[in-house]
């Protein structure tokens, strides 16, 4: 049984792989200007002519990457945020960890933007910082108000985060429009989940996050296994909870910051994504974890590829595409929860 379970994971892996793939070869392929296979083959392979070099290297793989890595990231912290609270509906922009990376990002655009060189280390590193602030700030907030009986309440951690997302949200628009025109445009590309923007650099200061921070998830998930036990159960078996939870919250919340800082405010991958995974290889956090970085990065991949050419050469916000799939897919976990 066990064998046939590990084999299962294995093809479930290499399937979404396929599909990942095939994903990134259209979005590199298919657009306002097509290339034909060979062209996108010889132009990998620095063989292409120069203006093949110009629209993959520096347009659609730097986004194709960016995509990749955001879905990554919110796809395993929202697996990571409903591990620890033992709630389906748990995600990173319904608990308000987007809001406050983004609030402390629009902070950093309203004072900064535009005084920095693009090219020192700073200057790229600066966003995930402020992202990380705000999203740290958030979820200490809403983990000390969930508090109830010396216990973690899930639907009180759901209900704050709520609450805090729509506070943070609203100082974030109100600082918005006391900017100039032109950081009020670009914050509101940013705010609605945009990977316009994405270059090399976004992804060079992002990548030490994934580097430093998923080791620590994937060497912990057997932690949020136990965590679906109740906590006196957890701690007959020595586990300190407390201070598991703090250390994955951390970690979710560090993903999601950087993720923030180079994509906005992209919702509800954190919420659909571990539903999948636990459809596909049930509830064992070892397998679902991996599983959910690669649905996630599926995920946002093709829906970024969506906003960019369903109304091309007009462009629809990546957040956008994704919350017309994560609002109706809510609203069903939520009447499903009542149920």
């Amino acid at each position: 049984m066990l064998k046939y379970s590990q084999e299962r994971f294995v093809g479930i892996m290499l399937t979404a792989l396929g599909l990942i793939v095939a994903a990134m070869y259209i979005s590199l392929s298919y657009g306002v200007f097509d290339l034909t296979f060979a062209e996108v083959v010889k132009t990998l392979f620095s063989q292409g002519n120069g203006e093949y070099d110009v629209l993959i290297y520096q347009f659609r793989l730097p986004r194709i990457v960016i995509a990749g890595l955001v879905g990554t990231g919110l796809g395993v912290a929202g697996a990571v945020l409903q591990g620890v609270s033992r709630n389906g509906l748990a995600d990173p922009g319904i608990l308000g960890i987007n809001a406050g990376a983004g609030l402390a990002i629009v902070v950093f655009m309203f004072f900064y933007q535009g005084k920095l060189a693009g090219s020192d280390w700073f200057s790229i590193l600066a966003m995930p910082f402020f992202g990380l602030i705000g999203g740290l700030a958030a979820s200490i907030f809403v983990y000390l108000l969930s508090w109830k009986n010396g216990r973690l309440d899930s639907q009180r951690f759901l209900l704050t985060g709520i609450a805090l997302g729509s506070g943070f949200a609203a100082l974030s628009l109100y600082i918005t429009l006391k900017m100039d025109p032109t950081d009020f445009h670009t914050a509101t590309v940013w705010s609605v989940g945009s990977l316009f923007h994405a270059n090399w650099q976004y992804s060079i200061s992002i990548l030490p996050w994934f580097l430093f921070l998923l080791p620590i998830i994937f060497w912990k998930a057997h932690i949020l296994d136990l965590f679906q036990l109740e906590e006196s159960s957890v701690k007959s078996l020595g586990v300190s909870v407390g201070r598991e939870q703090v250390i994955l919250l951390l970690c979710s919340t560090g993903l999601v910051s950087a993720c923030v800082s180079v994509s906005g405010s992209i919702g509800f991958v954190g919420l659909i994504v571990p539903h999948l995974a636990k459809s596909l290889t049930g509830i064992r956090h070892q397998q679902m974890i991996p599983l959910c970085a690669m649905l996630g990065m599926l995920l946002v991949i093709v829906a970024d590829f969506i906003a960019k050419n369903i109304f091309a050469p007009a462009e629809v916000a990546t957040g956008t595409i994704i919350s017309l799939i994560g609002v109706p897919y809510f609203i069903y976990l939520l009447f499903r929860s009542k149920a």
